[in-house]
């Protein structure tokens, strides 16, 4: 059957993360449910990605096969018709049949917001953490060098983890400041469960100033979750984009150029 891939975005707050579950509302089933009414056939999907529960998704990428003729703007007008105010696809495009939206990506970009205030933020308490302590964006960048390249980030590991291996290479990291908010990208060619989030915990622990930066190596050869702080919260953190060969045919997100500046 043909297969077709989709740009996702949602707001994570009402799902119980990606993946279909036996109880709660999950991004997976929804949107499956709205392609299945307009292929009029029962369509499975795949994402790159299983964000958690509370998780947000500027660009998930996902894969279906379907035998439905429809075109492109049939996709794309008839599932957006079908889905809720908090998830919408931003585009439908035909793919090979061994593209896959989870072994097919490169590299995967999720950038985490911390707002750093003495008061609480209102329009920005979806999708961020308040922190009430001043942070030190200089500190969380020297601590997050130590992490770079292929590392065993058992440290940073939920116990409820299903990979056979703790080796992820982080190729890129940066911080940056706008007023009281902090943004953290972090760009891996895959994760472990919860693992921005608790090098996100880290980072916070040491921008406070109640660690210095290398207590992030030392973190990171003990391979000790126990020793780590807490993990930060999931409203904090948003899927920002999967990255494929060129060769995959996926369009070119320009909207997420404009985002990372």
């Amino acid at each position: 059957m043909p297969r077709f891939a989709a740009g996702i975005e949602y707001d994570g707050t009402n799902f119980v993360g990606w993946q279909t579950q036996r109880t709660g509302r999950s991004v997976q089933s929804t949107l499956a449910a709205a392609i299945g009414a307009v292929a009029d056939e029962p369509v499975d999907v795949h994402g790159a990605g299983r964000t958690d529960a509370g998780v947000h998704a500027w660009r998930q990428v996902a894969h279906f096969d379907t035998a439905a003729n429809r075109t492109t703007r049939q996709w794309l007008l008839g599932i957006n018709s079908n889905l809720p105010d908090d998830l919408a696809l931003r585009w439908v495009r035909p793919v090979s049949a061994d593209f896959d939206a989870r072994r097919s990506a490169l590299s995967r970009t999720y950038r985490y917001r911390v707002v750093s205030s003495a008061t609480r933020p209102v329009l920005a308490r979806r999708g961020a953490w308040w922190v009430r302590d001043a942070l030190d964006p200089a500190e969380m960048t020297a601590a997050s060098v130590q992490w770079l390249g292929e590392r065993d980030f058992s440290t940073f590991r939920a116990a409820g983890c299903q990979s056979s291996t703790p080796m992820r290479c982080l190729s890129a990291f940066e911080v940056t400041r706008d007023g009281p908010e902090i943004k953290l990208d972090f760009t891996a060619n895959a994760f472990l469960y919860h693992m921005v989030r608790n090098l996100v915990g880290t980072l916070v622990h040491i921008g406070r100033g109640q660690a210095p930066p290398q207590w992030a190596g030392e973190l990171l050869a003990s391979r000790d979750r126990t020793l780590a702080p807490a993990t930060a919260p999931a409203r904090g953190l948003t899927l920002l984009a999967v990255s494929y060969p060129d060769a995959c045919g996926l369009p070119v997100d320009a909207e997420r150029a404009c985002i990372m500046r």
